[in-house]
């Protein structure tokens, strides 16, 4: 009597068990996804015969497991000084044969500041377009970090706030990365815009909705389809591991490894996803912004120091780069970054929706400090402007607040009418033309 008791107390615990594995595991398959995630939600896309194509192309590098490490942290929300984080990632495991997404939590503090006193000082202003600089410091409020307007049509830097920190050797460049990474496999031929690439089992995503959600994986395949050689061939060709100004005193050299990141730490898929191993500047991901701007003409950035240099102001062309017929198609990417439901610069509209914003985010984080990035441009009544936001701190630090604060920006702008049409000798004036 008391042994069938027991092996029904068992049964009961058993089934107990099993009932609770199943709730975890539909809810962390229902969750909302976060910039960052390694695996989006959702109904599956329909495979095509493109899809097929790149799938048996990218067999041999698809990711059997995408670990969590440690300094990564990709959930938002606010903080302050020496804010501790348990955050979240999800990590792909094969379990009988089958993919299984499973989320690994972990546990974060950070040491850095996501707020300064005086970011301004020291900065040389007397060549720089007042009225953007304004709007640039209007935006930033308190926060730790660096703000930089760029005329993509020349080149010149109309503002650039916290001088210091924009010209360091910059950051590792996080979920940004991607821009580059999109436009080298499109360049290759591996992918169009709308292809839908297998990512395991029955998940596949086009380039799109991979941009304007931020999805690892589909960064990291791309990656290992192309190879470390590829990769670098045309981050080095965009501008990254040189200097993007044009005798800018003061300004430091981001790092692009001239060998891969070990296997162990996620090798070129990591690199093409998180940008590990990458030191990138705010100046080099704003030159390679604008060249996307402007149709693919990568520009010295230059930053008159007096009115007398605006007005004698002559552009310095790099090089040109073979982009223009994939330009259209990253395009969508980047808007949905911005306009889509779950698009990770969703923030922004929160403060501007004028006209069209076309960007990228980045949040990750590295020694107690977490960085925040949002590359754009804006299709303005007159003419492009480029902006990038880089933040440093802790928890309140991420891309999707480099995005607000964009927004901010460009309705500081508008709001101080920069906008409104202006008459042709004005326009030539404040393009430095």
């Amino acid at each position: 009597m008391h042994r069938g008791r027991r092996s029904f107390g068992v049964m009961m615990g058993v089934l107990l068990v099993l009932v609770l594995a199943a709730g975890r595991a539909a809810s962390a398959s229902n969750g909302k996804g976060r910039e960052g995630r390694t695996v989006a939600h959702g109904k599956a896309a329909r495979r095509s015969t493109a899809s097929k194509a790149v799938s048996h192309r990218v067999a041999g590098h698809r990711a059997v497991a995408h670990r969590a490490v440690a300094h990564r942290a990709v959930t938002h929300g606010a903080g302050a000084r020496h804010a501790s984080l348990h955050a979240s990632t999800t990590t792909t495991v094969r379990v009988h044969g089958r993919l299984v997404h499973r989320r690994v939590r972990y546990y974060e503090r950070f040491t850095e500041s996501s707020f300064a006193d005086d970011i301004t000082a020291g900065d040389v202003t007397a060549g720089e377009d007042p009225v953007v600089r304004q709007a640039a410091i209007t935006a930033l409020g308190n926060m730790n970090g660096t703000a930089l307007a760029i005329d993509p049509s020349n080149g010149r830097i109309l503002a650039m706030v916290n001088q210091k920190l924009a010209l360091s050797a910059g950051a590792e460049p996080c979920s940004t990365i991607k821009i580059a990474v999109s436009l080298a496999a499109l360049k290759e031929g591996l992918v169009k815009a709308n292809t839908p690439v297998n990512l395991g089992g029955h998940y596949s995503l086009d380039m799109t909705h991979a941009l304007a959600k931020s999805v690892n994986l589909y960064f990291e395949v791309l990656g290992r389809a192309m190879g470390f050689e590829r990769v670098k061939y045309y981050a080095n060709m965009f501008g990254l591991g040189e200097l993007a100004g044009y005798n800018i005193p003061g300004e430091h050299l981001g790092v692009y490894p001239d060998v891969v990141l070990p296997q162990k730490d996620g090798g070129v898929g990591r690199m093409c996803s998180f940008g590990e191993s990458i030191s990138m500047t705010p100046l080099q991901l704003g030159a390679l912004v604008s060249a996307i701007a402007n149709g693919g003409t990568l520009y010295y950035l230059q930053h008159p120091t007096s009115q007398a240099e605006v007005a004698n102001y002559v552009p310095q062309i790099k090089r040109q780069l073979d982009i223009a017929n994939v330009i259209p198609q990253i395009l969508p990417g980047m808007q949905g970054a911005v306009d889509f439901s779950n698009g990770t610069a969703r923030s922004l509209r929160t403060n501007f929706d004028q006209f069209p914003v076309f960007g990228k985010t980045g949040t990750c984080s590295n020694n107690g400090t977490r960085y925040g990035w949002f590359a754009s441009y804006a299709n303005t009544p007159n003419g492009r402007i480029v902006t990038v936001i880089f933040l440093e701190g802790g928890r309140p630090t991420y891309g999707p607040k480099a995005a607000e604060l964009t927004g901010q920006f460009y309705r500081a702008m508008y709001d101080g009418g920069y906008f409104n049409p202006k008459a042709p000798t004005e326009q030539a004036l404040t393009s430095g033309r």
